[in-house]
């Protein structure tokens, strides 16, 4: 069962472009796949081709903080444990870096052990759903009941019995989807960073992994990761120091008070 649901993971995570947008049209209306023309050469990210910039200013989700503070917010998708989580722990424990980390029932239920210190640790424990849905395709209900699922789950676990962060599965949005996530108490939050690291059996390396991370640096940035990659668990000290070395302070998301679109 459970190579069953990291093969699914690893399909639809691959489904979700990281660099360009695209749209397909539901009966409830257009839902796109977040993506964004990538930081380059020190140019800021941008998502004003995607399509759908509108939609995501109206509903007031997270995509870049402020550009003029070289702050930086590091996420983590944590669908499944892949044996990386620990050494990822391990590491922003000791550089004193917080994190967001997005997690499914799946992961609630497999890993309570890595739940529990997530939050003991002072990171924040986000919701990816419990099912991994494409949630452009289920009524408002299902999913309301997919994030209190969750959200039930790791206050009953843990000590942090309220959450307010949303990634949506597989990065598919809709404007309805952003809407009944509003209307739930959640901010979506997409990213300005990222890279194709969540096939486990594409993993090229934690040179592969800080280069690709460093070379979009930039103010205000949300890095997305999955915390099955092997590679970033290598990477993760040398990509801290060296970012800390370039003048930006690691923070964690509730703490960003400025929303850019751009």
């Amino acid at each position: 069962m459970r190579r069953i649901f990291v093969m699914l993971l690893i399909l639809t995570a691959a489904a979700a472009s990281i660099g360009v947008g695209s749209a397909d049209t539901y009966a409830d209306g257009r839902a796109y796949h977040f993506g964004f023309k990538k930081s380059k050469g020190g140019e800021l990210p941008s998502i004003a081709q995607e399509g759908f910039m509108d939609i995501v200013k109206k509903h007031d989700a997270i995509f870049l903080g402020d550009t003029a503070s070289k702050d930086i917010y590091l996420t983590f998708d944590s669908g499944y444990e892949n044996g990386c989580t620990t050494q990822i722990l391990d590491v922003l424990k000791a550089k004193g870096v917080p994190a967001v980390f997005f997690i499914t029932g799946h992961y609630v239920k497999d890993q309570p052990e890595l739940v529990k210190r997530m939050v003991a640790e002072g990171h924040l424990v986000g919701n990816h759903s419990w099912s991994h849905p494409d949630m452009s395709t289920i009524p408002d209900a299902r999913i309301h009941e997919e994030l209190n699922k969750v959200r039930d789950a790791v206050a009953e676990l843990t000590p942090q019995k309220e959450m307010h962060y949303l990634r949506p599965p597989r990065g598919i949005f809709s404007d309805r989807v952003l809407a009944a996530s509003k209307q739930a108490g959640y901010t979506n939050v997409f990213w300005s960073i990222a890279y194709k690291d969540w096939d486990t059996k594409a993993q090229r390396g934690p040179q592969y992994a800080y280069d690709s991370v460093m070379a979009q640096l930039h103010p205000g940035a949300v890095i997305l990761l999955h915390s099955v990659s092997s590679d970033n668990a290598g990477a993760m000290a040398r990509i801290i120091d060296d970012a800390k070395a370039k003048g930006y302070t690691f923070k964690r998301i509730d703490q960003l008070t400025a929303k850019q679109y751009r």
